[in-house]
């Protein structure tokens, strides 16, 4: 991989992505880089809102290949809050928002621990919610939630064409986590969803999802 493409996908190497999935596999969900097309689509909230200042929310960032995407779309004088757990991710975040023209604060730490009195425009999670339990995809989604001004967006993605796997190779309690786990997205889907599109130019394909909070924007 040339210099270019490594900055193209958020890492200079694939191996420490991996090596980061394999280190926080409860944060890490995937074994490369968001691509662009995912990452445009992902922010599509924040690009409906640029009329004026936004103050937005990343969570699980990653390397930074849709904090990028984030920083391009962002009106003057907004704020991003990135919340990323990995301390190896955390350091190439600092250098990838080092020239941001907007405020950012990078926080280290899971979402449950975040403490902030904000609320947000925009939330863009890349949390992968397969790998965690119900209880705490319930307690995450509620955090989300909570979070957002009335009229507010949340946006995040799932792999398309995962779950056969899942199925053939899961054993009958990691069959039923999933099935309690989808049961959970599904609610809120219900509830909050506005619209979803399947982005195939991703390794896996995913489909993204958007949610509004009720209220005023």
């Amino acid at each position: 991989m040339n210099r270019d493409n490594a900055a193209a996908t958020g890492t200079r190497s694939p191996f420490s992505f991996c090596a980061e999935a394999f280190r926080h596999p409860r944060a890490v969900g995937a074994v490369a880089p968001s691509s662009r097309a995912l990452a445009r689509e992902l922010v599509h909230p924040i690009r409906v809102r640029s009329g004026g200042p936004l103050t937005v929310l990343e969570v699980g960032a990653g390397t930074g290949a849709v904090t990028r995407t984030i920083l391009d779309v962002l009106p003057p004088t907004s704020r991003l809050d990135i919340v990323e757990v990995s301390p190896t991710f955390v350091a190439r975040l600092r250098d990838t928002t080092r020239t941001a023209t907007v405020a950012v604060e990078i926080h280290r730490t899971e979402i449950e621990e975040y403490r902030t009195s904000r609320a947000y425009d925009v939330i863009v999670s890349g949390l992968p919610m397969t790998n965690f339990d119900p209880v705490q995809v319930a307690g995450i989604m509620a955090r989300f939630v909570g979070l957002l001004r009335p009229g507010g967006a949340l946006t995040y993605f799932a792999y398309r064409g995962t779950r056969p796997a899942r199925r053939a190779f899961a054993g009958s309690a990691e069959a039923r986590r999933h099935a309690a786990v989808d049961s959970v997205m599904r609610s809120y889907q219900r509830a909050y969803a506005t619209g979803q599109r399947t982005v195939w130019l991703n390794l896996p394909p995913a489909r993204v999802w958007h949610l509004r909070r009720p209220g005023a924007a």
